[in-house]
């Protein structure tokens, strides 16, 4: 079965973290952090629709303008989400460049901000390029069950992390992965196209069986029915089973409060990338800067039954012995208890 989800690091473990996710056959990606993105080419900056941002130290925000550069004078909107006080930040970083002739756009770029928090409470703010990306406030919105987005392909939860600040760590859940197999389409004679975009949403939605559901025949001559039945469709050419689960932790302390938090957000995630910042032999660094080695880090995913571990956010201290981290925190992840 193809995943709906494709992450990838845009940068080496000892540069900013980001991880950007696309979407197979959706058009669309989103992230997880905007540090450095040079890397990133502008197509894939214009397929992202949401970017979560952990907190806004440099390392972790930096390639904010890059965003605004590429998608400044495009018909695009974006929602970037981020801990308290992010909406004033977004709205600083806006501030800093004139606006004067952006009211004349025949585009209107808009960047939709949010600000998780630990209460429970999500604040949303409208920042709209033919209004000069001034501040405009909306109405706060209720967090349920930690989720922050909630869409009908996934949802986005959120926990908050003690890093000396509030630091977020994600994890995006898709609702269920639906297969369509070529070989029954190629049997029964329907074709590939955008009515099995339909046929999926029905499926999620858990719409009726007798649901009709309109279809496409690969050959335009065959005297088959304009429509078929929901459960025919389904049990004939699909397969439906648990969906992807993707976690993203950083920068963050290492004691009982946070464990207990990471765990319970990335549970048996398929792929959890989680910062490994230090060696257990200078745990102490790690303690003084609230970071988790790559031992922690290996053991929390161990103890959260993760599929597989991508240690990320190496310290450049190390860069002389490049893959003493990842050695240390895939060893502490597979080590049996």
């Amino acid at each position: 079965m193809k995943p709906l989800f494709h992450p990838e690091l845009v940068n080496d473990p000892f540069e900013d973290p980001v991880v950007y996710v696309d979407f197979l056959f959706e058009r669309r990606a989103l992230m997880f952090d905007l540090g450095d993105i040079a890397r990133l080419p502008p197509k894939k900056i214009l397929r992202l629709s949401h970017i979560f941002v952990s907190h806004a130290h440099m390392d972790h925000f930096i390639g904010f303008d890059r965003i605004l550069r590429i998608c400044l004078g495009r018909e695009h909107e974006l929602n970037i989400y981020g801990p308290p006080e992010f909406i004033q930040q977004v709205g600083h970083r806006l501030a800093g460049y004139t606006w004067n002739l952006t009211d004349s756009y025949d585009t209107d770029f808009t960047i939709r901000a949010y600000e998780i928090h630990d209460n429970g409470t999500l604040k949303q703010a409208s920042f709209r390029c033919r209004n000069r990306f001034q501040c405009e406030m909306g109405q706060d919105i209720t967090i349920t069950a930690n989720t922050v987005v909630d869409e009908e392909l996934f949802s986005v939860l959120v926990t908050t992390l003690d890093h000396q600040t509030p630091c977020l760590a994600f994890a995006l859940v898709e609702k269920s992965h639906i297969n369509i197999w070529k070989n029954k389409l190629d049997k029964l004679g329907l074709a590939t196209g955008s009515w099995l975009k339909n046929l999926k949403s029905a499926i999620r939605r858990g719409d009726n069986p007798d649901t009709p559901i309109k279809v496409k025949w690969q050959d335009s001559r065959l005297d088959g029915p304009a429509q078929i039945e929901l459960g025919k469709l389904q049990q004939d050419i699909t397969s439906v089973s648990h969906g992807q689960k993707i976690s993203y932790v950083v920068d963050c302390a290492y004691h009982p409060d946070n464990v207990n938090h990471i765990r319970s957000l990335v549970s048996d995630s398929d792929i959890l990338f989680i910062e490994s910042v230090f060696l257990d032999e200078d745990a102490d660094r790690g303690r003084n800067t609230s970071h988790l080695t790559a031992g922690q880090a290996g053991r929390i995913a161990r103890d959260a039954r993760v599929g597989r571990m991508v240690p990320i956010h190496f310290s450049p201290r190390y860069s002389e012995r490049p893959d003493a981290l990842a050695q240390e925190a895939l060893s502490a992840f597979r080590t049996k208890t």
